[in-house]
């Protein structure tokens, strides 16, 4: 039996100091007893001679400094882990909340996890269908990616979660595929809004869902993304599934860390944030992938709201360094009413080329992206400049530019909250809407493609002539 500490020599917000302890290791787990018998559990957040900081899960209320006793377990943080965690509901400290009994583990894992070794990774190179067209034709989501989504408040970021959710999944043979859902910092009726969602529409049979709320201790946000991903490394390299890890909303789980950080009194970073964000951050993002010789796979979707809409902030700039690509939600297509409000030319996806094209997606696939993306990015400059010129000083095809930007958003990126579209559909919406432009524009699209695929929504003569 391990010894018992009675030496708390401070207390300050969810941090406790134990003075006069042996043996004491950096991210040990600690069970705390109050004076009133209820018992707390904590974990070591740095250990300084004979002196340990101590961070406590459930916060410090009740506990005085002469009656707490501390005992150090010799182990840190460990989920039990099973095949029955599929279908699941627990909190961010991995307890079940959806009313069913404890998992009964096959395995334990530290939520801390291991570095993914660089020279066993394999190249992230298969196609994840979420039923998005903006997402699937444009800023293509890969297997062993990490896509995040910069969005607002007030933006429509949880409906899009909950659809990507419902539904994602891989192509071609039938491969086992399974959704870690982790919700942080969320008020109870978005928790509502998530389990309801899954549950109505049997997305919760292939997820486990990790459900954080914004009154729940602050130490517990930092740990629910952790279980979250030992859970998806458990289901991708132990049972061979294709995991996607869908974390919403990475900025609650960064202000925990700058709250936590100022309770340490440690000297501030970037508005207030921790100067080890970038590496706390790093070492969550980075357990995505996939492991030469191992069929499971983990894709992360990150999902982060913007302080006041700034693209310049520390959390969204420090994921975009660490992450393959973003896509951006629009504020301005948000209030003319098109859903999902995925803006197109900021958004990027840094892997897309790997998963797309003949064997993957289609044959078509990267030149109808590409001339979609240039044919948009020309209209929506062309009708900025009618805005300052007027109408009138546009020619003929500026004009055509005009209204296919306009067609584009509402038939190509607008699309109905549960409506889950095939990569086929999405591409056979791209070459409607590139019927609109004379085909001499098409200067991005192979001619043979041209004959094969444009034929059915135009007349136009000199699609047959193309050379």
């Amino acid at each position: 039996m391990s010894k018992e500490y009675v030496t708390a020599r401070e207390i300050s917000g969810p941090l406790l100091v134990v003075d006069h302890i042996e043996g004491a290791k950096y991210n040990e787990i600690v069970r705390i007893k109050a004076a009133d018998g209820s018992i707390k559990n904590g974990q070591v957040l740095e250990v300084d001679g004979d002196r340990a900081l101590i961070q406590v899960f459930e916060g410090t209320s009740g506990l005085n400094l002469g009656q707490t006793k501390i005992r150090f377990l010799g182990r840190g943080v460990e989920v039990g882990l099973s095949p029955s965690i599929l279908g699941r509901i627990f909190d961010g400290s991995g307890r079940p909340i959806d009313g069913g009994p404890s998992v009964i583990p096959d395995k334990q894992k530290d939520i801390n996890g291991n570095p993914m070794n660089p020279y066993a990774r394999d190249y992230p190179s298969e196609f994840i269908q979420t039923g998005i067209s903006a997402i699937d034709g444009l800023n293509t989501l890969v297997r062993g990616q990490k896509l995040p989504i910069f969005s607002g408040s007030g933006l429509p970021h949880a409906q899009i979660a909950a659809q990507i959710a419902r539904q994602a999944k891989v192509l071609g043979k039938e491969e086992k595929f399974a959704v870690v859902f982790v919700a942080m910092g969320i008020t109870f009726e978005e928790a509502n809004f998530f389990i309801s969602d899954f549950r109505k529409t049997g997305a919760l049979e292939r997820s486990v869902m990790f459900v954080n709320l914004a009154n729940s201790p602050v130490i517990e946000r930092i740990a629910a993304p952790r279980f979250g991903l030992t859970a998806a490394e458990y289901l991708a390299f132990d049972l061979g599934m294709h995991v996607l890890v869908i974390l919403t909303d990475m900025t609650n789980y960064c202000e925990a860390l700058r709250e936590i950080s100022a309770a340490r009194k440690e000297v501030p970073g970037r508005r207030g944030y921790p100067g080890y964000m970038y590496t706390d951050l790093a070492t969550m993002y980075e357990r995505a992938g996939r492991i030469k010789g191992k069929k499971g796979s983990i894709t992360q979707i990150p999902i982060l709201t913007m302080p006041e809409d700034d693209k310049t902030h520390p959390i969204v700039d420090l994921t975009g360094y660490i992450t393959e690509g973003q896509i951006f939600l629009s504020r301005n297509l948000f209030q003319q009413a098109i859903y999902p409000p995925i803006d197109v030319l900021p958004s990027l996806s840094r892997l897309k080329d790997k998963g797309i094209g003949e064997g993957k997606t289609r044959e078509d696939h990267p030149d109808v992206l590409n001339q979609l993306f240039a044919a948009y990015a020309r209209g929506r400059e062309v009708r900025e400049l009618a805005v300052v010129l007027g109408e009138s000083a546009l020619t003929k095809t500026d004009l055509i530019f005009v209204r296919f930007a306009d067609e584009f958003e509402q038939k190509f990126v607008k699309q109905g909250e549960y409506e889950n579209r095939s990569i086929e559909e999405t591409l056979d919406i791209g070459w409607e809407l590139l019927s609109m432009l004379p085909v001499s524009e098409l200067k991005r699209v192979r001619p043979q493609f041209i004959k094969k695929y444009l034929s059915k929504y135009t007349k136009e003569e000199n699609v047959k002539d193309v050379a």
